[in-house]
Order: structure tokens, then sequence, then C-alpha cells
């Protein structure tokens, strides 16, 4: 019986502060059993990961999937590259697009579609030092705004 949705299992929250996300797009990634109990878990990191896509072929690189508990001799190397699996057009466009200056392509989320592992790639482009100030600026004049409203509105 297969569930139906989608869920998320991790999140790589330092892309969105290291990069402006241009284009999103999903792919199916290449795991063993063991890996999809891990992530199940929540035990898988992305915060280094990236990706490059080569000779017709996408793999991601630093995505660290801790090994399974009760896994025993059916675990894999945590940091093993793993083939990301997409359509070979959008292959070559991303391959294309990663080529010009300041693109990157950087795993956001891995979640669960179906009961199957989906990957959610971003075409990124670097932030700069002042670009990151800028939006931590803005996140917390906005903080600021909500609580000065909520304030206002209890009435202090």
């Amino acid at each position: 019986m297969d569930k139906k949705g989608t869920k998320t299992a991790v999140q790589n929250r330092k892309a969105f502060h290291d990069y402006f996300v241009e284009e999103r797009y999903e792919a199916g990634i290449e795991l063993a059993g063991t890996e999809v109990k891990s992530i199940r878990g929540g035990r898988a990191n992305l915060k280094d990961a990236f990706c490059v896509a080569k000779d017709g072929e996408i793999y991601a690189y630093q995505m660290h999937i801790s090994p399974y508990e009760q896994g025993n001799i059916f675990n894999r190397d945590p940091d093993r590259p793993k083939r990301l699996l997409m359509h070979k057009r959008e292959i070559r466009k991303l391959h294309d697009l990663q080529k010009q200056d300041g693109y990157a392509l950087i795993p956001l989320s891995l979640y669960f579609k179906d009961s199957r592992v989906k990957v959610e790639l971003g075409l990124c482009k670097g932030k700069k030092t002042y670009d990151k100030r800028d939006a931590v600026a803005a996140r917390d004049a906005k903080r600021e705004m909500e609580r000065a409203m909520r304030d206002k509105n209890r009435g202090y």
C-alpha cells in the first residue's frame, strides 16, 4: 500500500542563506534500502551538498546520510556520491546552465513523494557578503514590525 502525498524529510536552510535560488527541479535519487530508512528517521544532512552534471548523469556530492542503526552489513558509505535520476534533456539543460559563471546545482530538500525519495534541486547563483547582510537586516526588520504589531494589538 503506497502512501499518497509529500512529506519533507530534510531541508537545506544554509542554501537559502548562501545562494539566490533561480529555478527548482525535482529529481529521483538512487539509494540503498538502509539509506531510505535512515532518511525516514531524519538522519540526513544537506548542509554542504552540491551536484555536478557530467557525461549525461548528475551526482550529488557531500550529501551525508547517516548509517542505519539496524543496517549492519547493508549500510553504505554515508558520504558516497549519489546518482540523481532525471530525463536526459533536463540533465543536458542543467549541464549547460551550470557551466555559466556563478551558477551551481544545490540540493534544497529531500522529501517523500508517494513513498519514493525525491530531491529538490535548485539552480542557484552565489550571494555576495553584502547580499547576505541585506537579507539578515530585512528579516530582522520584518520580525521587529511583526512584534510591534502584535504588541499594539494586545494593547500594550
